[in-house]
């Protein structure tokens, strides 16, 4: 199977026989590896990928997203709509329904409680919760009885599965959490390495960065499952490694996100032990802007606080070097067929994606021009524009890759080519995604002028994701550095159309919405996207169940994987 038949969408998985059945437990370990190692296993304290879907296995949502982006049950009976009655017709209300008789991995009831406590526990106001804007508009959660869930929205909310959907938004179970709420939740050391949950599996042991000892949960809502008796879950190393190791030596059997070159994909296929599987979501490589100062000088309140950055804020600027790069060749270098030019923040599904016909077309010279008459120009002679007597020398962060490691050094030159300086660095990308408050290397903290990185959204409406760009998702201190908007971008008009979108029901003034406001973030400032990426990772010939899913969680179906016998 070529690399190229494999990208042909979230439904391009490896077809296998259906298991016969089995008893829990029956086909041993399973071994994964994500080379980006898990520092958290609780998602409400991590916008990292990572740690959602490491958590994702232990820790689950009312429903999910499948393989096709198909929103499906999965604590809950049924998908509350205003035809079966679970959405009030004025759509102000939404009612969930919870599946009898499912208990935690610790034997005890799961019931509405637990869903309402997820709730204030993620909106506590000194929490500084990751997926604050899944429940955004939200004005109470209420439990009429132990299986009612009745979640209402201060306005009409057309598209109300925000809360409690999909691997960004679990529930926690009460008990375990409910003294870690506020200015506690990142004290919780406990809770947030080994929460207790309605997975298919349970922690023995969580050590940071590093690996994760899972055994199936013996309470686990489907007698038969999980096939596997024990996982273990490795973390750290790089792209190549993890793809080696499953589809050339098969020491895993799963290897997630290798970002890698297509030749070395294929030559890694050849190999024989293990195959890649991919599908395009809406995973977007990008270069984040910093609206706010940086500066070292600043002190820990100030810095990546303070507004405006000296000259980052200029659209001249983000727009030049934005045109200085060259988006078909960054798509070669790193991706091949498991990338596409884009300028939309959102770039899947279609319909949302802002299509710009000037994207692929890189102009330095026009990026020169753009600068110059905006006066932005070198007066000393040194190589450096300067605005404002600023010059234009910027501080460049990514997380440690061989495709990021490319693109940087592209880019570098490419910006250096109309006047500005670079200096590159790149980070450990446990410790860039890992979230830490008291890390000054995380993407979230953003103690750089830009930073490259790619991340995706749950499900197929992206709304939530888009209301990462509001002016108060912005992480600071007070929100122990947590918060989706990572750019610090704050656009009143973003603001208000974003608002509109969540009160917007028919489908094509969304899609035409969703369209505007990837062309604000895009036009105004809070990113200059790159490469539409394809979700691409491997498995090994002898693991059954696996169905890449690019709209959820990679691990959305751990339960069913199993082994092939031969």
């Amino acid at each position: 199977m070529t690399l190229k038949s494999l990208m042909m969408g979230a439904a391009a998985v490896t077809a296998l026989a259906a298991p016969a059945l089995a008893e829990r437990g029956a086909d041993g370990e399973v071994r994964i590896i994500y080379w980006q190692a898990p520092s958290i296993l609780n998602p409400f304290l991590s916008g990292g990928t990572k740690d959602v879907e490491a958590s994702s296995m232990i820790i689950e949502p009312l429903a999910r997203y499948d393989e096709t982006g198909t929103l499906v049950p999965w604590l809950a009976t049924e998908i509350p709509t205003v035809e079966n009655g679970g959405v009030s017709e004025d759509l102000t209300q939404i009612t969930w329904k919870i599946k009898p008789d499912i208990v935690w991995s610790d034997g005890t009831p799961f019931t509405s409680a637990d869903v309402k406590f997820t709730y204030e526990y993620c909106t506590h106001p000194e929490g500084g919760c990751a997926q604050l804007t899944k429940f955004e508009g939200v004005s109470s959660v209420e439990t009429p009885d132990d299986l009612t869930v009745v979640v209402t929205f201060g306005e009409a909310t057309p598209v109300p599965y925000g809360p409690f959907v999909g691997g960004e938004s679990p529930i926690l179970q009460k008990a375990q959490f409910e003294n870690c709420v506020g200015a506690a939740a990142s004290t919780c050391t406990e809770q947030n390495f080994n929460p207790i949950g309605t997975g298919a599996f349970v922690v023995d042991e969580f050590k940071p960065n590093d690996v994760i000892t899972l055994s199936a949960n013996p309470n686990y809502r489907d007698p038969a499952k999980p096939a596997f008796a024990t996982m273990t879950f490795k973390g750290g190393g790089d792209a190549a490694a993890a793809g080696t190791a499953v589809m050339e030596t098969g020491e895993f059997d799963y290897a997630w996100n290798l970002q890698l070159a297509p030749d070395v994909i294929a030559e890694m296929e050849e190999g024989g032990k293990g195959v890649a599987v991919a599908g395009f979501g809406p995973l977007l490589e990008r270069v984040m802007i910093n609206n706010t100062n940086p500066d070292p000088a600043l002190g820990p309140d100030e810095r990546s606080v303070i507004r405006p950055h000296p000259f980052l804020g200029d659209p001249a600027v983000y727009k030049a070097m934005s045109m200085a790069i060259d988006r078909p060749l960054l798509v070669e270098v790193g991706y091949g067929q498991a990338g596409k030019v884009t300028c939309s923040w959102v770039p899947a599904p279609e319909a949302f994606a802002y299509q710009n016909e000037d994207c692929g077309t890189q102009d330095i010279e026009g990026a020169k021009a753009l600068l110059d008459e905006a006066g932005i120009v070198d007066t000393d002679g040194d190589g450096v524009r300067e605005k404002d007597g600023v010059p234009l020398s910027i501080l460049y962060q990514t997380s440690t890759n061989a495709v990021r490691q490319d693109f940087q050094a592209l880019i570098k030159e490419w910006w250096e080519q109309i006047g500005m300086e670079v200096e590159l660095r790149n980070v450990d990308s446990s410790v860039f995604f890992g979230g830490d408050a008291g890390s000054p290397d995380t993407f979230q903290k953003f103690y750089a002028d830009v930073e490259m990185y790619a991340n995706t959204f749950n499900g197929t409406d992206p709304q939530a994701y888009l209301g990462n760009g509001l002016c108060d998702k912005a992480p600071r201190p007070e929100t122990q550095w947590q918060g989706e908007n990572i750019s610090r971008f704050c656009n009143e008009e973003y603001d208000t159309l974003w608002t509109e979108l969540t009160q917007t029901a028919d489908m094509a003034k969304r899609q035409e919405i969703g369209r505007q406001l990837s062309q604000m973030a895009y036009e105004k400032g809070s990113m200059i996207p790159l490469v539409h990426r394809g979700r691409l990772s491997a498995h090994s010939n002898s693991l059954g169940g696996v169905k890449l899913n690019v709209w959820d969680s990679e691990l959305w179906n751990v339960a069913d994987w199993y082994r092939i016998k031969e």
